[in-house]
């Protein structure tokens, strides 16, 4: 099952007064599990930066101004995302970005019938909060030591590693470590069980041992127990 970590930097809040993208950066996932494909692109919004948005992603007018339009970029993300379950934190927030851009180049919208919301899912996990990204990477114990101001590519990675957190990806990949007392046969047969250097004490009583022995003699001569 292929999904797509998805994150969104922008000049503002709503894309309705007139607030762009700046930025988009995606992570695949095929079985929860990132397969090393991601998309980046940094988009030029064709207006200014303000300074409050600049103070949380670093991106300014400088930067953007030789950036491609979202026009220029907008075939080669749509293609990477394809038709497949996007995976986004707070997801009404970038997919009302998403469908801005798209919508001024004469662009289907993304449906949000193809979302998963991981915000929505740590509502439901976590319902005492807080839920943002940095407090579940601080719960999970994920680390944000590279994340000095928000980044769409870095901030799709750390998120991917909270949403397989958030379904239990642990436990679904979970494989247990080989052991001194375990060698695996490479034919793919029963692992062989090396010999203890020490027999285990033993466990019974003689009440214990003596009552057994008494009821193996019972049996008679040709009892299985009996055979050497």
């Amino acid at each position: 099952m292929r999904e797509i970590v998805l994150d969104t930097e922008t000049t503002g809040l709503d894309p309705l007064q007139g607030h762009r993208l700046v930025e988009i950066g995606a992570v695949e996932l095929f079985n929860h599990i990132p397969t090393g494909k991601t998309y980046h692109s940094f988009i030029n919004p064709q207006r200014d930066v303000p300074r409050e948005a600049e103070a949380v992603h670093g991106l300014g007018d400088a930067f953007l101004k030789d950036k491609p339009v979202f026009a220029k970029i907008a075939d080669e993300f749509l293609e990477f995302i394809g038709d497949t379950v996007l995976v986004i934190h707070n997801a009404s927030f970038d997919v009302g970005f998403l469908n801005a851009e798209l919508g001024f180049i004469k662009r289907p919208p993304i449906l949000y019938e193809r979302i998963i919301d991981t915000l929505a899912l740590a509502k439901k996990r976590h319902p005492m909060g807080p839920n943002s990204l940095d407090a579940l990477c601080k719960r999970y114990g994920i680390d944000t030591a590279r994340r000095t101001k928000h980044g769409a590519l870095l901030d799709s990675e750390l998120l991917a590693s909270v949403y397989l957190e958030l379904i239990g990806g642990r436990q679904i990949t979970l494989t247990l470590p080989k052991t001194d007392n375990v060698r695996h046969l490479q034919t793919g047969s029963a692992p062989l069980l090396a010999k203890r250097s020490q027999p285990l004490p033993e466990r019974l009583t003689s009440e214990e041992l003596a009552r057994h022995q008494a009821l193996v003699k019972s049996l008679g001569a040709s009892a299985l127990w009996k055979a050497t």
